[in-house]
């Protein structure tokens, strides 16, 4: 890894170190020449600093630090942050005046009053820069009273992620042994099938974390699933939100991703609608990883009793909540047992591996790993990624073996383990380090966006650039070789293999926490208003309230110099921003703070990176155009619908998401904008501010909602400019345009169809709407570097798939269509599709087979196609048509459209496409998804759904390829 990688600007080794050393230099450049009498003090702080920020560097490299040394490391970095609070408050104040005002003074007369005005915060830096540089001095002088100095220690440009893992993950029921326990465990669960009055049978598994239950669980949903009415498989964490359990229960039972008004529905309102949708259901429910019997009786509530075989499964690491859950039939409690040794080498040695064989000379050594790891495949997987990113020798393997416990110790596994997973925490690079504890920011059982992650490294400085590349770029290599690392997993995989969002393990998230608080590098407040942390001053503050009311964080806590502030949840006693002074990242989630509570928002100077989700207030303040060093700005689920025209004074932002916002006059200004997601366009919108959307040169991303009406008497006028003004920004760095319109107002995409010129440069095209092309554009021909497309065309024929598959690119495809081309056969050639792994089609069965020849989609990995059950019948006989010519082909997922179908039929569909493929793939893996189940016909009195839109869901990338699969190809560890 290159050296300046780990060069981060903020770490939890040395604080904010480095910033502090560039902006010192920055006070002696001659603008600020007026400090006088401590010029030569402030570079004698800069020397020294400097030299302390090595000493710190490698003391991170030490395991456990003399107590003294600790103190000494922790001073300092406290240090640290007072010195870049004194520079950064000085330079407020001296540049406090508007720039653009600035400019604009003219004459020796009004100068001279500027620094008049700022001599009192030039005195004031002057006397605190001396009495901490006094502080310093006492410091170093105790460095070398101690000799701190002495204590030893030790010491490919863009990081993807490691091939070897998704086959990992993705055949973990066949590398850690889980045939065996699966198969037994379904067995449980099938017992008393079959009865009369058949009631709900409640099985629970219950082992040590770490020990792969959901993993086990996974498996044994993903194999019996299907064979219920509907299912849902729904995580509980330590700090259950009962709102939540219940919504990802009505949300995965119904099929229904966005149920109408489910946000606002309390805690009885969804267990009625639970009970109502399950009255005349067969369903089968995973509660996973429950950690107490309270949230129980709600759930068990919210799932009746019908007498239809229903089944319930429970993960959990406590003995006593296994029994409660199972009460009174204490029989149905399912211990996990360890991985035999067998399997855990074979887990090993695949992680290590990959298809190879353990070299002979590391046998021995790797048998005593194994055996320490006491059967745990979290601690397998642990020990095995930090041996795959070292070189294979008996020596180095040797060391750590030594490191995790002597074969003469009587200890569990469990500490092994623990010790494990520190030896991995501490192999980490400095940059690595600060990346995976700021994780600790997020709430327990939390599924972590990887992009949002990203943005708030860079908000916090943890992420320097190099060799010309992007700050993003670098984040997504520190996040891959977390992955690769095994200090977070995966939780979904979108068409590009990279992993979308990620989990953090329970027992690695209390290391992760454990080590955060004793770098008092975050503070947590929540559970039950317990705090961890340091609360007299906190730097980094999670407010967890997601299952609390009126709870309050200590009255104690300084919060003036924090730098992170993040809540979920919602809290009568949210502390005010006027409380903070530092702030360089706010985010908020599902609060119910009203306007006012941004008021004082101008004031934070520093800010780079303002989330809200599900905050329902209707504007931002006119002060948001103070935030002049904010680069990231998400507006999600709230109810703003214009942003304030000072939006535009925000030079220095990257990154836009304003969800049914307005698109703004003055964008053109926002130089820096390289990402802009769902600003929406109708006729109230200037076009003028279609046209200063060109003018963005570093633009890369826009998602755009187009709401002008076909027929408006100036929609010409809109679209002319608008297509302008894409071909104008592809001869920048422009590639990725998401377009969505509402077909059901009269609006359509009719102007792209002739495209003229051709965005030739683009390399991803979405399509959001029930719109589909009446036949495929020509310029699609043209888009030779395109790898994503999601596009809706009618009908679909041979002219349709032949230029489609000519792209020389194309990785991922979703192909949405209602009709077929007349005596037209829907044929893939031999030479189609060279480059597709993803293929989503969706399209009606009853139209014809989709027949592939031989060579065609050499690459293809998963197929994902959507029919209607009311259409297919048991006609399924030449479905898979050629489809064992696919050599890459692992995977098959279908969607059921079971609206307006019975039990009977929407039974025979799925029936129907087992049987073919066990006729022609046995081998292949096959998952269903039933979707729109509540609009079933009732007693075989089933309706027509001809002609209907077969795509489910509304919003701004629910039907796009990308989140379609990331919804369907998702990795789940051990």
């Amino acid at each position: 890894m290159p050296p300046t990688l780990a060069l981060a600007l903020v770490s939890v080794a040395t604080g904010v170190l480095s910033p502090v050393l560039g902006k010192l230099s920055t006070l002696l450049e001659k603008k600020y020449s007026s400090l006088k009498g401590v010029g030569d003090e402030i570079l004698a702080l800069r020397d020294e600093l400097s030299s302390m920020n090595a000493l710190l560097l490698k003391l991170a490299d030490i395991d456990d630090l003399d107590v003294q040394v600790k103190e000494w490391r922790n001073q300092i970095r406290e240090l640290s942050y007072e010195i870049e609070d004194c520079i950064d408050d000085f330079v407020r104040r001296v540049e406090q005046r508007d720039p653009d005002k600035r400019k604009n003074m003219k004459g020796f007369f009004q100068e001279s009053i500027h620094k008049l005005r700022t001599l009192g915060a030039r005195s004031e830096i002057a006397s605190k820069i001396l009495k901490l540089k006094a502080r310093v001095d006492h410091a170093g002088e105790r460095r070398k009273r101690y000799n701190f100095d002495g204590v030893a220690s030790s010491s490919s440009m863009v990081v993807h992620i490691d091939p070897r893992l998704p086959a990992l993950y993705a055949e973990s029921e066949s590398l850690v042994g889980i045939d065996e326990p699966r198969d037994e465990l379904i067995e449980w669960l099938a017992v008393g099938e079959g009865n009369s009055v058949s009631k709900v049978k409640v099985v629970s598994v219950v082992g040590l974390g770490g020990l792969g239950k959901t993993t086990l669980a996974r498996q044994v949903y993903g194999k019996i699933g299907e064979q219920f009415d509907c299912r849902a498989f729904v995580s509980v964490s330590q700090k259950p939100d009962m709102r939540k359990i219940l919504r990802s229960i009505l949300t995965a039972v119904t099929g229904i991703e966005h149920y109408p008004g489910i946000e606002g529905y309390d805690e009885e309102q969804l267990i009625n609608k639970l009970r109502w949708f399950l009255n005349d259901k067969r369903y089968f429910v995973v509660i996973d990883d429950i950690w107490s019997t309270l949230a129980w009786p709600t759930i068990r509530c919210a799932l009746l009793e019908n007498k239809l075989s229903n089944r319930i499964l429970i993960t959990t690491r406590i003995t006593s909540v296994a029994r409660s859950c199972c009460s009174p039939d204490y029989s149905n409690v399912y211990e996990m047992k360890p991985l035999s040794d067998v399997y855990a080498g074979k887990l090993f040695e695949k992680r290590i591996f990959g298809e190879d064989q353990c070299p002979s000379q590391l046998k021995d050594v790797s048998s005593d790993i194994l055996r320490k790891c006491g059967g745990l495949p979290l601690a397998v997987i642990s020990i095995a990624s930090l041996l795959a990113s070292k070189p294979c020798t008996a020596d180095q393997w040797e060391r750590y073996r030594n490191y995790i416990g002597s074969p003469f110790e009587d200890v569990s596994s469990v500490s092994n383990m623990q010790k494990i997973l520190a030896l991995s925490y501490n192999d980490l690079p400095h940059y690595l380090k600060t990346c995976l504890l700021y994780l600790s920011m997020f709430p327990e059982d939390f599924v972590i966006p990887r992009d949002q992650l990203v943005r708030r490294w860079i908000a916090e400085g943890f992420i320097s650039t190099y060799g010309g590349q992007r700050l993003e770029q670098v984040g997504y290599s520190y996040y891959n070789e977390l992955i690769n690392r095994s200090m977070i997993m995966p939780a979904t995989q979108q068409w590009d293999r990279k992993a979308a969002f990620c989990r953090v393990h329970d027992v690695i998230l209390d290391l992760i926490v454990s080590k955060s608080i004793d770098e008092n590098f975050v503070m947590i407040f929540g559970n039950n208003n317990h705090t961890w942390g340091p609360q007299d001053k906190a730097r980094r503050l999670l407010l967890d309230w997601r299952d609390q009311d009126n709870t309050m964080a200590p009255s104690s806590m300084d919060l003036s110099k924090a730098r992170s502030f993040s809540t979920y949840g919602s809290s009568e006693h949210m502390p005010l921003l006027s409380d903070f002074q530092a702030l360089r990242m706010i985010y908020i989630e599902n609060s119910s703070l009203e306007n006012h509570y941004f008021e004082d928002i101008g004031r934070l100077f520093q800010l780079k990176y303002l989330g809200l989700s599900g905050v329902r207030i209707s504007k931002l303040p006119d002060q948001i155009g103070e935030l002049q060093q904010l680069e990231t700005l998400e507006l999600r689920g709230t109810g703003i619908k214009e942003l304030s025209k000072n939006i535009v004074r925000l030079k220095k932002l990257v990154f836009l998401y304003a969800s049914n916002v307005r698109l703004f006059e003055g964008i053109g200004n926002m130089k820096a904008l390289q990402e802009v997601r769902y600003v929406k366009v109708d006729s109230s919108t200037p076009t003028t501010c279609l046209d200063e959307l060109g003018n963005l040169t570093e633009l890369r991303y826009l998602g755009i909602d187009w709401l002008v009406s076909d027929t408006s008497s100036d929609q010409k006028s809109y679209t002319d400019i608008f297509v302008a003004c894409i071909v104008r920004l592809c001869r920048f760095k422009f590639r990725y345009l998401n377009i969505g319109c509402d077909v059901r107002n009269g609006m359509s995409l009719d102007f792209l169809v002739n495209w003229s010129p051709p965005p030739c440069q683009l390399q991803n095209f979405v399509m959001r709407s029930g719109y589909h092309f009446p036949r495929i554009p020509e310029w699609v021909a043209l888009l030779s570097n395109v790898t994503l497309l999601d596009m809706n065309i009618n009908p679909v024929g041979e002219e349709v798939l032949r230029i489609l598959g000519c792209l020389p690119y194309l990785q991922s495809l979703a192909l949405n269509t209602t009709e077929i081309l007349a005596g037209e056969a829907l044929i893939i050639c031999s030479s189609g599709f060279q480059s597709l792994e993803d293929f989503f089609f969706n399209w009606n069965i009853s139209m014809g087979p989709l027949v592939f020849e031989v060579g065609a989609m050499p690459k293809l990995a998963r197929f994902v196609y959507r029919l209607v059950a009311r259409c297919v019948g048991s006609a399924c006989g030449d479905l898979y048509l050629g489809l064992q010519q696919l050599p890459s082909l692992k995977h098959l997922f279908v969607d059921i459209d079971c609206r307006g179908a019975n039990a009977e039929e929407v039974q025979n569909t799925e029936a129907a496409i087992r049987s073919a493929a066990d006729l022609t793939l046995s081998h292949l893996r096959i998952d269903f998804s039933k979707l729109w189940m509540d609009e079933m016909a009732k007693n075989d009195d089933a309706v027509s759904v001809e002609g209907s839109e077969h795509r489910g869901g509304e919003g701004h990338a629910e039907t796009s390829t990308k989140v379609l699969l990331e919804q369907h190809f998702r990795i789940f560890s051990v």
